[in-house]
């Protein structure tokens, strides 16, 4: 595996991991407009803005594009695993590598956890802290938890 950071020559093969992951997975749990709102949170522009910040990073594996993630300050933000690599320890590996840049700064971990990957990060030692709703048009509602980790003794 080849864990690095992205670089701007990798916008559109991240977008296009994001959101066909987006448009494939969430639709399991969430209505058309949440998974509207997700495609639109993590927009090309947006994730520009993140590798140019220099905190978002991509997962290869045999050299195929398998994962990104990214942080701001304690904030885990954008972690994806492409579906069909889903199960195989990526997402666990790309979680492992942000705890590791946030906890040289900071003594916890931040996340938003979407419905599908609330049980990767109980796993990974999460907590809830708390249990949020967002409601968006039409009546849809997005539902997430903001969860956090110790990553280094206080």
């Amino acid at each position: 595996m080849k864990y690095v950071k992205a670089t701007n020559d990798l916008i559109e093969s991240v977008c296009n991991l994001v959101q066909n992951t987006i448009k494939t997975v969430y639709p399991k749990y969430y209505p058309l407009e949440v998974v509207d709102f997700f495609c639109e949170l993590h927009s090309k522009e947006n994730i520009t803005n993140d590798i140019s910040s220099g905190n978002l990073y991509v997962l290869y594996d045999n050299d195929i594009l398998v994962g990104t993630g990214s942080f701001r300050e304690n904030h885990i933000t954008r972690v994806y695993v492409s579906p069909e690599h889903q199960g195989r320890g990526y997402g666990t590996y790309i979680i492992n590598q942000l705890e590791k840049s946030i906890k040289g700064s900071f003594d916890v971990a931040v996340l938003d956890a979407s419905l599908p990957a609330v049980m990767l990060y109980e796993k990974l030692g999460y907590k809830t802290v708390k249990h949020c709703q967002y409601k968006l048009d039409k009546g849809a509602v997005l539902i997430y938890e903001v969860m956090q980790k110790v990553v280094q003794k206080l």
